[in-house]
């Protein structure tokens, strides 16, 4: 049976890249980056001003000079004029404006009195050099400066920076269609009359909302009985539509787990069945004939909850072509048993502490115990042991989408 390691590797070497495609500046938050944005002049573009004042030579303060003649107004937007040749000379100046040529500082207001055309300086004792309330040109990022890299999801923030240099339409990934399959015949939606031999569906409101909170834009539900004609029947429209597919139960060896058999049926190529790990073993992973890479969970809420976040969501993000993150490390709290031949996925809660931050697993009562995930942060990854984990051991930590 593959170590969680070993099937993370084939699911990623299986997945093929979404396409690229031009998308307008508005239309791609959340959407991955398949092209760096470069700066394409010095930012910021000109000395800026930063303080609403006056602007004049530092070396006329130097010299003891405290009262200088107004000559006119620098404001933002306003091409840049020029300070006069007298060492008395300056320009009001507005925070955003160009920094008038040959002055070298600003004054603010708060510290000059003013009367007419004349300003005198209210220094106590200050001496502002060059460069005193002013961004320098270039300051932040010189021209041809990597700004956003390829693989990043565009935030707010990358938008900005996109925007400040003058992109206004960039390759982004295509966001893909994801199917969320859940099956079972005990399963009723959650606004029907529920009997005692059932339960509402919950898990594949779960998965959805992890992919949404992901970034996701669309994911889409369904429902199939555990009647193989039927999941032949919707799964091969689900597979000709979508670009993603994740069925969650009926993926064990039980006689009416129906989903090995059909994917069979429907051509989708068996890459992986059964990972050493705890919850979630019966997991299994498949591509279809048209490319589409088809994630089949187990029903329990636990081990679909964990294996989508452990798989599902690093695979679209690979597909992606977004930048992997990095595994956080923490420090247990509490010792754990251990498990000789599984990895094991706890539910856990971080703590932040020194030197750094812990986790406080919180064990399930069985795979299929949703409520005990209320409340926790993510998950903590123990590799196999005969022995138990002890308190203090530092182990990966993966948070839940969105937390």
């Amino acid at each position: 049976m593959l170590s969680p390691e070993a099937a993370e590797r084939k699911i990623l070497e299986s997945i093929q890249p979404f396409p690229a495609e031009e998308c307008g500046l508005g239309d791609v938050l959340g959407r991955v980056l398949r092209e760096p944005i470069h700066a394409d002049r010095d930012l910021p573009p000109f000395d800026r001003v930063t303080m609403d004042g006056y602007a004049l030579r530092s070396s006329s303060i130097a010299t003891g000079t405290r009262a200088f003649v107004v000559e006119g107004l620098q404001a933002a937007g306003m091409i840049a004029r020029k300070l006069g040749t007298r060492a008395d000379a300056c320009v009001e100046v507005m925070t955003g404006a160009v920094l008038p040529m040959e002055a070298d500082c600003v004054i603010p207001y708060e510290q000059t009195d003013r009367e007419g055309a004349t300003i005198t300086l209210r220094l106590d004792g200050q001496r502002p050099g060059p460069g005193y309330a002013i961004h320098r040109r270039g300051s932040d990022a010189l021209q041809g400066t990597e700004l956003v890299p390829r693989g990043s999801r565009m935030t707010p923030q990358a938008i900005a920076a996109a925007a400040a240099c003058g992109k206004a339409r960039l390759m982004v990934a295509m966001t893909p269609r994801i199917a969320v399959v859940a099956t079972g015949d005990e399963l009723v939606e959650v606004d029907m009359a529920v009997g005692d031999h059932q339960v509402r569906r919950s898990n594949d409101h779960a998965l959805r909302a992890a992919l949404l909170a992901s970034g996701i834009a669309r994911a889409d539900r369904f429902h199939l009985r555990d009647n193989a004609h039927e999941i032949e029947h919707h799964l091969w429209h689900i597979l000709a539509e979508y670009d993603v597919v994740v069925l969650c139960g009926g993926v064990s060896k039980g006689k009416l787990d129906h989903v090995p058999t059909v994917l069979k049926r429907l051509g989708v190529s068996s890459i992986l069945h059964g990972v050493a790990q705890r919850p979630g073993k019966p997991m299994a992973f498949g591509i279809s004939q048209r490319g589409t890479p088809v994630f089949a969970l187990p029903g329990n809420p636990v081990s679909a909850f964990v294996c989508l976040h452990r798989y599902v969501l690093p695979a679209i993000r690979h597909a992606s072509g977004e930048r992997a993150p990095a595994v956080m490390t923490v420090g247990l709290t509490v010792p754990v048993p251990g498990l000789a031949a599984l990895a094991q996925y706890i539910p856990a809660t971080l703590e932040k502490g020194a030197p750094g931050w812990t986790a406080v697993p919180r064990t399930t009562h069985t795979s299929g115990d949703f409520v005990a995930l209320v409340g926790t942060d993510g998950f903590v990854e123990l590799p196999p042991s005969k022995e138990a984990v002890p308190a203090g051991a530092m182990v990966a930590f993966r948070p839940w989408a969105g937390a």
